[in-house]
């Protein structure tokens, strides 16, 4: 009972030093998850932090599927942070407005028709962001060349250079060679690494810079010089497709603006003789006649859209 004091004290001690311990264990464990997450989020494999997103169960089950999975690739490559389980709820709930919205100022065949469009809009949604995203990593090829010559040029090896690369561009360039950095980390090919980039972001340019790299990397020669040239190149390119962009807004313009008359038409006709739009879908002819009208408007902007097309 004499050594009370000195063994209390002992126990005191210990359990501080495991306390300490514990804490730090804590405080590491919590970094590597979050550098994990970080990574898998650059990846693709996950798109958002749990703690910041709904929807689990629904989001497990997409990817259990095939569907699923596709549906989770293509948003990766629009960049959206959004999971597959909220891009499915957001465009159920979509879709189900515009068919009471459209059912409710038209017609009910109206609504219908409206909500296989916004349904089929989704879709084309993430190809237009994943082709606006492919733009602005276009737009940015000129100063990445810039910036692997300039590496290059003072002794770094290219995977080098890839990774500082992603560090001093801003997105989505940075992002997407943070992606091919962390591929050639674990081991992966600059081919295989390089060849995904291309995939993901599909362009013409991007794979000039590809293949020169590849071939750079394959059989070596002088990187810096074909990195300069390819510099000057994309440049000249980049203001080709910049007056083309503009000679050609009208005509994009007009596409969108000759069936947004026809939906105007219709809603004169239906505030001049109220009820029109009703019977004129409440017979098999005048949906068919509805339907025709309505795939003659969209073959035009189609063809519009294909006229004003031009490669670059």
């Amino acid at each position: 009972m004499d050594n009370l004091p000195l063994l209390t004290a002992g126990v005191t001690l210990l359990a501080g030093v495991l306390a300490v311990l514990g804490v730090h264990t804590y405080a590491s464990g919590r970094a590597q998850r979050q550098a994990l997450v970080e990574r898998m989020t650059q990846t693709g494999e996950l798109t958002a932090g749990p703690g910041r997103r709904r929807f689990h169960a629904l989001d497990r089950r997409l990817r259990a599927t095939a569907r699923g999975r596709r549906l989770e690739r293509r948003i990766a490559a629009t960049g959206l942070d959004i999971t597959p389980g909220e891009y499915t709820l957001a465009v159920l709930a979509v879709v189900v407005a515009v068919y009471l919205v459209v059912g409710a100022v038209f017609a009910p065949f109206f609504g219908v028709v409206a909500a296989l469009l916004a349904l089929w809009g989704a879709r084309g949604h993430l190809a237009w962001q994943r082709a606006k995203r492919t733009e602005a990593f276009i737009n940015q090829l000129p100063e990445l060349t810039r910036v692997l010559a300039n590496a290059t040029q003072a002794g770094l090896a290219l995977r080098t250079a890839l990774a500082m690369a992603a560090e001093e561009l801003d997105d989505p360039a940075g992002s997407e060679l943070a992606i091919v950095a962390d591929q050639l980390a674990v081991g992966q090919s600059l081919d295989d690494a390089l060849g995904a980039l291309a995939e993901r972001l599909p362009s013409r340019e991007l794979m000039v810079l590809v293949t020169t790299l590849i071939l750079a990397n394959r059989a070596g020669g002088q990187v810096v010089s074909s990195l300069r040239n390819l510099t000057q190149s994309l440049e000249e390119r980049k203001e080709t497709r910049r007056e083309v962009t503009t000679m050609l807004s009208q005509i994009k313009v007009t596409a969108v603006a000759v069936p947004l008359l026809g939906l105007g038409f219709l809603l004169m006709i239906n505030s001049m003789a109220p009820g029109a739009l009703d019977r004129m879908t409440g017979s098999v002819v005048g949906q068919a006649a509805t339907l025709i009208a309505f795939g003659l408007y969209g073959l035009g902007a189609f063809l519009i859209h294909r006229i004003s097309r031009i490669q670059v």
